[in-house]
């Protein structure tokens, strides 16, 4: 069974966030072994500088590295990223699980981004659009769709 871990900086504090992230959560019980973890975010000042952001990232980057699964595909998703349909993440998401990539991590930076360390280090760069979402939406977008690829996959009528 594939492994998926989601390492999200800062925490979900909305209810209807909450719910969400825990319903597909639950929905993909018996499709992987799904693991969320959360980083706190770092505070910054009401007007950061860029360098108050860059050392920001960097601590954050920190934290990430350390989370990262042995042996995992590390997909980081940026807005520069890779941009696929719901089709080609489904397709995406069974080639590595049929070349034995058994171990997944996407990583969703903070309000600021991810650090371009994490960045460099990721297999892949994923886009969810060329739209702006705030990053706590992002994770629920993220899991949306990692719920869909699997029913995808299986030819259930999730997906229309």
């Amino acid at each position: 069974m594939l492994s998926i871990k989601v390492i999200c900086v800062g925490k979900l504090k909305e209810k209807y966030l909450i719910e969400a992230a825990e319903e597909y959560k639950k929905r993909m019980t018996s499709l992987c072994r799904l693991e969320i973890e959360e980083l706190p975010e770092s505070r910054l000042s009401a007007e950061p500088s860029e360098a108050e952001i860059e050392a920001a990232l960097k601590k954050e980057a920190d934290g990430i590295a350390l989370r990262i699964p042995a042996g995992s595909m590390v997909i980081a998703l940026c807005i520069e990223g890779k941009e696929l349909d719901s089709l080609k993440f489904s397709q995406f998401i069974q080639l590595c699980s049929s070349k034995g990539k058994s171990r997944l991590c996407f990583v969703i930076g903070g309000s600021f981004g991810l650090h371009q360390s994490v960045k460099d280090g990721a297999d892949i760069r994923l886009s969810l659009s060329k739209m702006t979402f705030p990053h706590h939406l992002a994770r629920v977008m993220l899991l949306e769709q990692l719920y869909r690829a699997f029913k995808i996959a299986e030819g259930s009528k999730y997906h229309k």
